[in-house]
């Protein structure tokens, strides 16, 4: 596929998506990955030192708390999940520069001892060095979004580091032996369709091991929120097909917005159609609630539990993998 064709598939007519690129997509999900896989996911501190434009956690947006878990914390709702039958475990944070280092490779270790068989963490920019420590403690995939590949829309929307950085982060990360998911934000203000189609063909080059990608949705304080909003949701369809026939072998994001964002990530009809447009992977919320409400990278984020999971599953006629 070259990029021409997929600006096409861009472009296309819905309809004509949906019995050629979206049928051949979700075939290949089920050729490929079997079914739906259900991931425990904690967002374990929601403080970030950062001041990207469209997070809803930048350092200075406001939030109903801020909060940081202690590895015990994470290590006992990361068992809870474990009991619970889950064996996939994304552990996410905020770029949290006071989490110590020794905490995030004893909670790895422990995670894997435990019996988890995929342990995710994505928790922003760190050293090369560190990235091969992650790796010893039995880290299986670092997650670190691009966001964006054009150097200028990265620079501007992500002020707080560099477009080289971030790709240098990216380069350590597999030189350290560790799976790769990065992705996109599609259909953020001011992004054309070119810039898309880069995006695309960026994670085909990486060869991502997970797409972890979503529509941009507006966070509220943020000032990308006051240009535009949000992503179209059928764009992100078209993604999620183009990047499985692309990939066919990676992790796609299934919690995806339907068309009442209030309903957030969680939502049924949003997950049914990401998963009718090849994406696998869907969320089991292990934090309390309490605290979910804060963990706000994008407003109304709302994901479920386990039973919504297993609905999700059996309302798509998909198997449902733990």
């Amino acid at each position: 596929m070259t990029k021409q064709e997929i600006k096409e598939i861009l472009q296309m007519p819905r309809e004509e998506y949906e019995k050629t690129i979206r049928a051949q997509a979700f075939e290949t999900m089920l050729a490929e990955k079997k079914g739906v896989c259900a991931t425990a996911m904690l967002g374990y501190s929601n403080i970030c030192k950062n001041q990207c434009l469209y997070c809803g956690m930048r350092a200075s947006n406001h939030l109903p708390k801020r909060y940081r878990y202690h590895a015990e914390q994470i290590v006992e709702l990361a068992s809870a999940a474990y009991q619970s039958g889950l064996r996939r475990l994304f552990l996410i944070s905020g770029e949290d520069p006071k989490f110590p280092f020794e905490d995030i490779l004893s909670v790895i270790q422990t995670a894997k001892a435990m019996g988890f068989e995929r342990v995710s963490l994505g928790a922003g920019e760190f050293s090369r060095s560190q990235y091969v420590q992650m790796k010893a403690a039995g880290l299986d995939e670092y997650v670190m979004k691009f966001e964006m590949s054009h150097k200028d829309t990265f620079e501007r929307l992500n002020p707080s580091t560099t477009f080289e950085k971030r790709n240098k982060a990216i380069t350590w990360i597999q030189e350290a032996g560790l799976d790769l998911g990065s992705g996109n934000i599609v259909d953020y203000p001011g992004q054309t369709l070119e810039e898309l189609v880069d995006d695309i063909w960026l994670m085909k080059e990486l060869n991502v091991s997970w797409a972890p990608n979503i529509p941009y949705m507006p966070a509220a304080g943020t000032p990308l929120a006051q240009e535009g909003g949000p992503g179209r949701i059928d764009l992100m369809h078209r993604e999620i097909s183009l990047v499985r026939l692309l990939l066919p072998r990676a992790d796609i994001t299934a919690q995806q917005p339907g068309k009442n964002l209030k309903n957030g990530l969680g939502d049924t009809e949003g997950n049914l159609w990401a998963i009718q447009a090849g994406a696998n992977v869907l969320f089991v919320d292990l934090l309390p609630a309490a605290d979910a409400e804060s963990f706000r990278v994008i407003d109304h984020r709302m994901v479920q539990g386990l039973e919504h999971v297993r609905g999700i599953a059996e309302k798509a006629g998909v198997n449902l993998i733990l």
